[in-house]
């Protein structure tokens, strides 16, 4: 079973720059996108076969994430259950006989860190819904979740500690997660490969110089480990600052 997750940095844009294309030829299980920056009904976008599941945030060209199956689910969710998060758009929860997939945009700490008290209250509570769901059957968990877990996961580490999305905290809360019954799928397989990115600065020749940041994962349960085929990152598609992510999994674990 494939999964795909991309922030397209608005769906609108990045349909113009060959979205289509891409969807299209990855023909995945579940196609997850995060700031869509629109309202579901600005895009007539057509996808046959694919059940489409969108959570716009409230404020008009920010946020926003999406789902996109071929699989109906037995029932959905958006946000955490309060206002906080749903007014963002941030998350959606595709819940199966078997699986929960979970989609997320994680709020940015913002350059000064103004907004990294937000966002470590929302890490608390992600995870409490994280291991939650978990206790009732496994969780895919995907999205950008705007942090560098380890010094490996950004090309300069040293001259961004303390920076927004490589500060002690919000690594922290990442290592919490993957100690307790979540495992990173990436690094599962490829556990000291360096030079995978999945975001790099819209400043000159930036991402031509593979200098980036790893911010967008599929973490899963530990209990579907062995499941894990395939996991990794398509950085020569272009269209958005990020690049897709992809996930291949045993669908034998999934039935």
């Amino acid at each position: 079973m494939k999964f795909i997750s991309w922030n397209v940095n608005g769906i609108r844009a990045c349909v113009k720059k060959g979205w289509l294309d891409y969807f299209h030829a990855q023909d995945a299980d579940f196609f997850c996108i995060q700031e869509t920056k629109m309202q579901q009904g600005q895009l007539d976008l057509d996808l046959p076969g694919y059940y489409q599941f969108w959570n716009d945030a409230e404020k008009k060209g920010y946020s926003g994430t999406a789902i996109f199956t071929k699989h109906e689910p037995l029932s959905v969710h958006y946000g955490l259950g309060e206002d906080l998060d749903e007014a963002e758009g941030r998350i959606i929860t595709l819940e199966y006989p078997n699986f929960y997939v979970v989609n997320t945009y994680i709020p940015n700490a913002k350059r000064d860190l103004s907004r990294l008290p937000y966002r470590l209250e929302w890490e608390d509570r992600m995870y409490s819904y994280l291991t939650l769901l978990n206790l009732t059957k496994p969780v895919i968990y995907t999205g950008d979740l705007n942090v560098a877990h380890q010094e490996i996961d950004i090309r300069n580490a040293k001259s961004n500690i303390g920076n927004s999305g490589f500060t002690f905290e919000e690594r922290e809360k990442m290592s919490r997660l993957l100690e307790n019954g979540f495992v990173d799928t990436f690094r599962y397989l490829h556990p000291s490969a360096e030079g995978h990115y999945t975001w790099w600065s819209y400043m000159a020749k930036v991402r031509e110089r593979n200098i980036g940041w790893r911010i967008d994962y599929f973490i899963v349960s530990e209990k579907l480990a062995p499941a894990i085929q395939a996991a990794g990152m398509h950085p020569e598609t272009m269209g958005s600052d990020h690049c897709p992510i992809f996930l291949e999994l045993d669908k034998e674990f999934l039935r």
